[in-house]
């Protein structure tokens, strides 16, 4: 497996404008390099959705509210923030197979674990352990595409990522009713496990090393502080990194509302909430796949300009309906499938402009953005469960995600001044 470009890779920058002003490299991954990524970032995402139809029976079976068994989800991406922001730093010390390898095998084991808790308090724990160590994944994986490709090149590559990535709410929540259905929702876990072993084996076998040993950080904690404190001073940088997170957090909003707004809300049963989240998930994969073609013709920056007014006008219509009832499920439904149709443009555009900034400390870098973005969804996601877990609760947290990332977007960047709206597609906010 390869992954070709036009251009060798770089020797690593000690300062941002030596990464802005690299080579910009021809778009050739190999599909199965493509495939391969796909699968990293899809971890957390397959731990969130096989899991989701068992949220009311694990309600049940373990004698607590609805609220605490979405803290099961709350506390995975928390977890995920925690575990990004120890293993970016450590990705650009020691390369980036040896920490993937051993949060996936971490990931195994937790895992396991959770197959046989006996109460809530230790799942939620295990939960968090698990984010904490499948964050590995996803880090590691934008580490690698910031390795080899910057701008539109990266942007296009994290939207085809979309497309593998969006099989998990295609087919992960009707996989999981169905083996919650036949064996309980802790053989849910075990799946998860022998997932999670299958991805390990791949990557011991397939993943190259893409930050050769001259191009590594030297140094322990001082240096992963110095870096954290570094990109935390570019206030653009912050700005692009926060995007994401909001963006995902309307999707959590979903995600986490979504079982007990549509299955105990509107009366729907596993099979059919399982088929709704299906349809949504093409919704999801269709976004990012548009995106990916556009960001071919049109600057990033100017694609999230125009996105997230929409977003925000498109939750307002759904918190509409949510309170008013107009056009019943139905029209609830229609809104939504827009709303998720857009989410997939915001995190690949504002990642590729973050990551192009300090590509010296990618790891680190991707480390901020995903735990930004874990941090960010995970406290916002449960709000709707504490403000009601009805229609309204998740429409509302929906629309205040979707305000947020476009007062970020409006404040942290030149995205609605002149010379930020019409920079080119490589553009890094300078």
């Amino acid at each position: 497996m390869s992954l070709r470009t036009t251009s060798p890779a770089t020797t690593a920058p000690t300062a941002a404008a030596a990464d802005r002003a690299a080579p910009q490299r021809t778009y050739t991954p190999d599909v199965r390099y493509v495939l391969l990524l796909g699968m990293m970032c899809a971890l957390p995402a397959i731990s969130v959705d096989i899991y989701l139809p068992s949220l009311p029976e694990v309600a049940r079976d373990l004698h607590t509210t609805a609220t605490m068994a979405q803290l099961t989800m709350t506390a995975m991406l928390v977890g995920g923030a925690a575990g990004q922001l120890v293993i970016g730093p450590l990705s650009d010390r020691f390369g980036r197979r040896l920490p993937v390898l051993l949060g996936v095998a971490m990931h195994v084991v937790t895992s396991l674990l959770c197959m046989i808790v006996p109460a809530i308090g230790p799942l939620i724990v295990l939960r968090t352990f698990q984010g904490f160590f499948n964050a590995a994944a996803s880090v590691v994986a934008m580490a690698i595409i910031r390795d080899r490709f910057v701008g539109s090149d990266a942007s296009r590559l994290m939207s085809r990522l979309m497309l593998v990535i969006g099989v998990a709410p295609l087919f992960a929540p009707s996989i999981g009713g169905l083996i919650a259905g036949q064996l309980g929702w802790r053989a849910v876990f075990g799946a998860l496990a022998l997932f999670g072993a299958t991805l390990w084996v791949v990557v011991w076998r397939r993943m190259p090393e893409t930050l050769p040993p001259e191009r590594r950080r030297v140094g322990g904690l001082g240096t992963a502080v110095a870096g954290y404190r570094h990109l935390v001073r570019d206030r653009r940088f912050v700005a692009l990194a926060i995007l994401p997170g909001l963006g995902v957090a309307v999707l959590m909003a979903y995600v986490v509302g979504s079982p007990f707004v549509l299955r105990e809300g509107y009366g729907l049963t596993s099979g059919q909430f399982a088929l709704l989240f299906a349809v949504n998930g093409v919704g999801l994969v269709l976004g990012a796949q548009v995106n990916a073609s556009l960001v071919r013709r049109v600057a990033p920056i100017r694609i999230l300009r125009v996105v997230l007014p929409i977003s925000v006008t498109l939750a307002l219509v759904l918190l509409a309906i949510a309170v008013t009832g107009w056009g019943g499920l139905a029209a609830l439904l229609v809104v939504l499938w827009l709303i998720l149709f857009m989410v997939n443009f915001v995190p690949p555009n504002a990642s590729a402009l973050a990551l192009t900034r300090h590509g010296a400390i990618a790891g680190t870098a991707a480390a901020v953005i995903g735990a930004t973005q874990s941090g960010v969804s995970g406290v916002i996601s449960p709000l709707s469960g504490l403000l009601g877990g009805d229609a309204v609760a998740m429409a509302g947290v929906m629309l205040a995600a979707a305000v947020g990332a476009l007062v970020v977007l409006a404040v942290g960047t030149p995205a609605y001044r002149r010379d930020g709206a019409w920079s080119g597609a490589s553009a890094v906010l300078d």
